[in-house]
């Protein structure tokens, strides 16, 4: 963490010696912010519009849904503004709940979808080629997993780390498997079928809730600043964004891909949620509250999913 923040004071540093930046602060404060929100809404007329000219609405759409899912990990974060610490058993619930929701998106939105394309291209094959991609997914976050150092979710004791380090790898982690969703999400849109992708997006930021209150809580019990918590707590967020315009041009361009790219997505998905979410609901004996939030959420996905086709 102290390698991010040295960073991002150099980047500041820089970006306060530029004399644009100069004139821009000499501005009055109202001009000055019109300039900046002029700017940056110019900017971002531009980048969707060149979007929508490359590729179409469905990667414009799939690209917003990837950010605002990304940004649910900073919503989760907010009530480490008011409280330092919530309920083991509250905490359980949230992460049973984000399970099964994910469990049902990867499911009906991913895995079924893929088989359906794959027979459309390879017929009666559909079900061998996602079950590669699956096997391949989990396969990409098994490595990934081995060669990042950080922490997982069931290293951290009643939701606080012992040191600043720690916190450092489990953010780390957090941010590693927050990119796997969120080309799943561009994958599901890249598939042509907004609802699916829709569903996936509302799964990921359900899920992302948790992990945000997960990562500001044990950096605001160890002092520090409540704002500067949930600020990192939605960076790790934002890489969703990344793997979601990744994930969506990438089978926008190349069709063939997609059941595969539906089951890679798939496997990466289950692979978390075995790997880092389940485990740590059944620690300290809140299996059996988590198992029924659990439910409850693959419920709820399941029937929005029926709702929305």
């Amino acid at each position: 963490m102290q390698v991010i923040e040295s960073y991002i004071v150099e980047q500041y540093q820089r970006l306060v010696a530029m004399p644009q930046y100069q004139t821009l602060m000499e501005l009055p404060p109202l001009k000055r912010w019109a300039v900046i929100v002029g700017v940056f809404l110019l900017s971002q007329l531009l980048f969707f519009g060149l979007l929508y000219l490359l590729f179409g609405k469905t990667v414009v759409i799939g690209f917003i849904a990837s950010i605002l899912a990304g940004l649910a990990t900073g919503v989760g974060a907010l009530p480490a503004l008011f409280f330092k610490q919530i309920s083991e058993r509250l905490f359980a619930s949230m992460l049973g709940m984000a399970a099964g929701v994910m469990l049902a998106a990867t499911a009906f939105s991913l895995l079924l979808p893929g088989i359906e394309y794959g027979n459309q291209i390879w017929p009666q094959k559909g079900l061998w080629v996602v079950s590669l991609g699956m096997l391949l997914g989990a396969a990409f976050l098994h490595f990934a997993d081995k060669r990042l150092p950080h922490l997982h979710f069931d290293s951290v004791p009643n939701h606080h780390l012992e040191s600043l380090q720690k916190i450092s790898l489990f953010i780390i982690a957090i941010t590693i498997h927050n990119f796997p969703e969120g080309m799943a999400v561009g994958v599901s849109f890249g598939s042509g079928e907004i609802k699916n992708g829709l569903v996936l997006a509302i799964a990921v930021a359900l899920q992302n809730i948790p992990e945000g209150l997960a990562v500001a809580l044990p950096l605001v019990g160890l002092g520090y600043n409540k704002w500067r918590a949930v600020g990192l707590a939605t960076l790790t967020g934002l890489v969703e964004p990344v793997g979601g315009f990744l994930g969506i041009t990438m089978v926008t361009l190349f069709s063939s891909i997609l059941p595969v790219a539906l089951g890679f997505a798939g496997g990466a998905m289950l692979f978390v949620i075995t790997e880092e979410i389940i485990p740590e609901t059944h620690v300290n004996g809140r299996s059996r509250i988590a198992t029924f939030s659990l439910m409850i959420g693959f419920i709820i996905m399941m029937i929005l999913d029926r709702i929305l086709t």
